[in-house]
Parts: structure tokens; sequence; C-alpha cells
């Protein structure tokens, strides 16, 4: 364990920052924690979720159209044949 100010901060076995005291505060009628640099989410939304008194804080996953369309199944259905005829020219 390394300790540094008043913030508790752990690494796992590869040295990675894994755990680290931060402070809540008001923002509004809500509670609000800053997030250190170390653990920085990409984008601009994220998903909370609670599991007892454990919050857990996930990036939402974003995906394009083409990913999205790749995970359905394709269609095996048939379709029918349908009759287009050309319309009639129209004077204008």
């Amino acid at each position: 364990m390394v300790y540094a100010r008043h913030m508790l901060k752990l690494k796992d076995v590869e040295g990675v920052l894994t755990e680290r005291h931060v402070r809540l505060f008001k923002n509004g009628r809500s509670q609000a924690v800053r997030i250190p640099r170390e653990f920085e989410l990409p984008g601009d939304e994220a998903i909370i979720r609670k599991e007892g008194d454990r919050l857990t804080l996930e990036p939402v996953q974003t995906k394009s159209l083409l990913a999205l369309l790749a995970t359905l199944e394709p269609i095996e259905e048939t379709f029918p044949e349908i009759d287009d005829p050309t319309p009639d020219p129209v004077e204008i």
C-alpha cells in the first residue's frame, strides 16, 4: 500500500491503481463524486448500478449501426414477387 497525503491509493499485483479515497459533495439536489484522472471513463455517458451498499459505474458502450446490424440473424423467409408495372407517361 502507498499513502499519499490524505488519499489512500492501492495498487494490484501489476502495479495498476485499483482504489482511491475520494470525497463526495452536493451538486444541487444530487450527490456527486469527482472521478480522478487515473479512473477517467471514455465518452460523456455512463451507467450506474446499485448492488447493496456498492455503486458500480461503467461507460456506455456505443455501437455503430453496422455493428448492430451484424448482430441480427439473417432472414430465411423468401419474399413474393411484386408486380411493378411501368407508369403511364404524363404530359406536363
